[in-house]
């Protein structure tokens, strides 16, 4: 029952998906952003810690709530890890009704044909069962394409769609993300060629398999109109990207349908070093301007 009410959640409200799945090459540079300097930890488990202690900070405030957010996407370490003595997938439903995803790829393969594929995955079926386990309702996995190469964007989508089955086939609803870098001299014509492969995916999709897209926001407004009516997409959100707040809302307001999906965008601005009256004012600035964007 609480996968159907999550999924009516996904298809139907109005809100948009945190993302907080930094994961090890990203997270000194979230710390240090947050305002914790790599001075402050030392090793692995430290630094996954004081992340976790961020996460945790984030998703406990009160302006973090089901009522705007509609997901919140975790890395596997802190989907591992307790809020309040309850598991971080469980306390996201349970107290904020919030639905849990997990991001599963291992980062990315070294650039070929302009893009970078997924590196193996090798322990994606027991990931999948443990996450199934701990109450989460879906992926993401990232890939990136720089140039509009055509053998580069099929190896891209081809890749997300074929592990996006095994997800379905797990009982999850997998996040596809072939993010398109922001910097590509050829952006607009890397995303013709990325709709034209996800639309012929889309078509050879069973009438059980769901999947969500995480998308850059396209150089030509409401370019994805097609796949957010596609009847096996459950959602089409965007992905940061890069851009500031800022100018991410602003791409985001002008085309409909799409809702947003930010990381450092939604993080912006936040400091340890704030109280917590200031942090959680700041937040919910935050949530309350990418929600606004995510409405259109």
């Amino acid at each position: 029952m609480t996968f159907d009410q999550q999924l009516k959640k996904a298809q139907t409200t109005d809100g948009f998906i945190a993302a907080l799945d930094q994961s090890g090459g990203s997270t000194p540079k979230a710390l240090s952003l947050y305002g914790i300097d790599e001075s402050e930890y030392s090793g692995d488990e430290e630094m996954f810690a004081k992340v976790h202690e961020m996460r945790t900070r984030i998703i406990t405030s009160p302006s973090f709530g089901g009522n705007r957010i509609l997901g919140a996407i975790l890395f596997e370490n802190t989907m591992d890890r307790e809020i309040q003595g309850k598991g971080t997938a469980q306390f996201l439903w349970g107290e904020k009704q919030i639905i849990p995803f997990l991001k599963v790829d291992k980062g990315l393969a070294d650039e070929k044909d302009g893009v970078q594929v997924m590196k193996p995955m090798p322990d994606l079926d027991p990931l999948l069962e443990r996450a199934k386990k701990n109450g989460v309702f879906g992926t993401k996995m990232r890939s990136v394409i720089k140039l509009a190469n055509p053998a580069g964007v099929k190896a891209v989508v081809d890749q997300q769609f074929e592990i996006g089955r095994r997800i379905c086939a797990a009982g999850l609803v997998p996040i596809i993300e072939p993010e398109v870098d922001i910097h590509s001299p050829e952006k607009a014509q890397a995303e013709n060629l990325l709709k034209e492969n996800i639309l012929g995916h889309l078509n050879g999709l069973g009438a059980d398999e769901k999947v969500m897209l995480k998308l850059t926001l396209p150089e030509q407004d409401n370019f994805y109109s097609e796949c957010i009516a596609h009847p096996s997409v459950v959602r089409v959100v965007a992905l940061s990207g890069g851009y500031s707040r800022e100018e991410a809302n602003a791409r985001l307001t002008r085309n409909h349908g799409m809702i947003a999906s930010f990381s450092r965008a939604l993080s912006e601005g936040l400091s340890a070093k704030q109280s917590d009256a200031e942090f959680n004012a700041m937040l919910d600035s935050s949530i309350a301007s990418i929600f606004e964007a995510s409405k259109t």
